[in-house]
């Protein structure tokens, strides 16, 4: 990583585009650091948590996922359970929300993993994932357009499908891959 701080761009003009009730985008006219003058369409969001709850009772961990139809993909995903940070809501806040409403799950150990952008060339959404553990289960609340399967599945597993290109949820993908690294010391 070359030089401190936050780079700096010059934003020559900018305007919202479209505003939704989950995000909006900008199209901004922008000179970045290195001199290119460009327009930058974003699609902005507030951010996310993504909860990684792994129940370490049985002799491998399992790791708990949850299944539902993603319109963009055109298919029914199994995922870590996630989504938006409200506003005024710290992420810890909100990934313990979205556990609890979506999979009905509590946990008594939080511990945040990773921080990264899930597609930083257009959206400015991040993802703060975090090691749920400790886990006591519950009544899920879903939100009226969700339709939510969970389940428990052993971590070898997933990580097996993994690597071989068998899981299409890149958050899910870094989360398994980085829980297997954790939990080998690395």
């Amino acid at each position: 990583m070359a030089g401190k701080g936050k780079p700096s761009v010059k934003v020559v003009s900018s305007r919202i585009a479209f505003r939704g009730p989950v995000f909006h985008v900008t199209s901004d006219q922008i000179v970045e650091p290195g001199g290119i003058q460009a327009r930058r369409d974003t699609v902005r969001h507030q951010g996310s948590v993504v909860i990684l709850a792994m129940d370490e009772s049985a002799d491998e961990p399992k790791v708990l996922l949850v299944r539902q139809y993603r319109y963009p993909a055109n298919a029914y995903l199994w995922e870590l359970p996630a989504g938006r940070i409200d506003e005024g809501e710290s992420e810890l806040a909100g990934a313990k929300r979205e556990l609890k409403e979506e999979t009905g799950y509590r946990a008594s150990r939080w511990k945040r993993a990773l921080f990264f952008y899930p597609s930083p060339g257009f959206l400015g959404e991040t993802m703060a994932l975090y090691l749920a553990t400790g886990l006591t289960s519950g009544t899920s609340q879903p939100d009226s357009d969700e339709m939510i399967s969970t389940r428990f599945f052993p971590l070898s597993g997933l990580v097996t499908k993994a690597v071989r290109g068998q899981m299409r949820d890149g958050k899910t993908i870094a989360g398994i891959l980085w829980l297997a690294q954790f939990r080998a010391g690395t």
